[in-house]
């Protein structure tokens, strides 16, 4: 995905649920934080953004999202790229996430908004899920130069525990610090 596409999901999402602002999760998050020329291929082959509408008590506004923009809809078939509105609890990220959002919020995508996860979080929680796609997603940023080895430890080190299997903590953290020479 690229920055033009964002814009263009989120404007539409804004206009579909009356709602401003939406939490970016998935690896359109990082659009938020570096331009399109900057990322390596891995970090912007996805055609798809991952929009938690804020104040979707019971989940209605991310099936609006989903049955309008979301993969296989008219707007899929139209543009090639889609949004699968998501719940807050869909990705783990680390303790404090909150206070790290970056606003993505470019008049192109104005009535909408995206509050995406800053770089190092996001890619905390792409070693949380441990599929594959999320790893080379992660090993692109840091051998980008674009996030630290060192602070995306600190940031795995900081996933709920309670969410993430041991077994997915191990493996993150033992990966990232035999990266950490990157």
């Amino acid at each position: 995905m690229k920055r033009e596409e964002l814009e263009h999901v989120l404007r539409a999402a804004s206009r579909i649920v009356n709602q401003r602002d939406f939490l970016v999760v998935g690896s359109a998050a990082i659009l938020a934080s570096f331009d399109d020329e900057v990322l390596p291929p891995e970090a912007s082959r996805s055609d798809e953004a991952d929009l938690a509408p804020f104040d979707d008590v019971d989940g209605e506004k991310s099936l609006q999202i989903e049955g309008s923009l979301g993969q296989g809809s008219r707007f899929h078939d139209a543009f090639g790229y889609y949004a699968d509105g998501v719940s807050f609890t869909t990705a783990v990220a680390p303790d404090g996430w909150e206070d790290r959002l970056v606003v993505f919020g470019p008049p192109g995508a104005e009535p909408g908004r995206g509050l995406c996860l800053e770089p190092h979080d996001l890619a905390a929680a792409k070693l949380a899920a441990g599929r594959t796609k999320d790893y080379e997603f992660v090993a692109a940023l840091v051998e980008a130069g674009l996030i630290n080895a060192e602070t995306l430890l600190e940031r795995v080190a900081r996933l709920p525990g309670g969410r993430v299997p041991p077994a997915y903590l191990r493996r993150a953290r033992t990966w990232v610090e035999s990266r950490s020479t990157w």
